[in-house]
């Protein structure tokens, strides 16, 4: 990699603004190599040099991955004029120009979410032809039984025709309120939810607790996150068969 201007170096690895940036730069508040930086258009290396900004090292990352406890109630979207979402929920240390949701809970579903500005990462997660498997517990309205396991395992049609990729049900609980888990390795709206739909069911509440063979940190209380290490990142791309 060759030399980056300060200004976008800040821009990329914290997602402010150049015209902040330059701002900072002003108020003294950007250190290069020791140093107080006096222009924002200086040139440095990226990856060997060390910058401050008030005083917390920042350090050239050229992709992030973050893991998400989302929380019901908020969108999987990187804005909207009307509606909280997700990337509103990231903090400051954590922020960075063009994060995104790789693939889509919906409002009511909690879980596993990771958030990236890697696009060849999230399209490895989500083309069905990678079969990266997503796991959800799922608290249903009637009890399932080995039909419906039978027909998941087979296919499910939705209403609209629609034929879905193999998939498995396995029941964690039965009796008043059946609680299941889901392994899908496809990603079509509200997938889950038409599934059982499909049978006759509704489905109460749902959160992701996979993907591939990463799982939810459940120390990550809801709306909290965390930068994902590297072998966290290889885990989610991990294919893990369905039986």
């Amino acid at each position: 990699m060759g030399l980056m201007r300060l200004d976008r170096f800040l821009s990329s690895q914290k997602g402010i603004s150049r015209k902040d940036v330059k701002l900072l730069v002003k108020r003294r508040q950007v250190d290069v190599d020791g140093r107080a930086a006096s222009d924002a258009g200086q040139k440095i290396d990226p990856q060997n040099v060390r910058v401050l900004l008030s005083g917390r090292r920042i350090t050239f990352k050229k992709h992030i991955y973050l893991m998400m406890n989302k929380p019901a109630g908020v969108i999987s979207a990187s804005r909207d004029p009307k509606q909280r979402t997700v990337i509103d929920l990231i903090p400051a240390e954590l922020m960075r120009k063009g994060l995104f949701p790789a693939g889509r809970l919906d409002k009511d579903t909690e879980g596993l979410l990771l958030l990236t500005d890697d696009g060849d990462f999230a399209h490895r997660l989500l083309s069905p032809k990678n079969r990266v498997i997503k796991t959800y517990l799922a608290a249903v309205s009637h009890p399932v039984g080995e039909a419906e396991i039978a027909a998941f395992a087979f296919g499910i049609q939705l209403a609209d025709g629609t034929v879905l990729l193999p998939a498995e049900l396995r029941v964690i609980k039965n009796g008043d309120k059946p609680l299941v888990e889901v392994r899908i390795c496809e990603g079509k709206y509200h997938q889950v939810k038409r599934m059982f739909g499909a049978l006759g069911m509704d489905v109460l509440s749902l959160k992701r607790i996979a993907i591939g063979a990463l799982t939810l940190d459940e120390t990550l209380l809801p709306g909290r996150c965390k930068e994902l290490s590297r072998e966290e990142i290889e885990l989610a791309e991990q294919k893990v068969p369905l039986p």
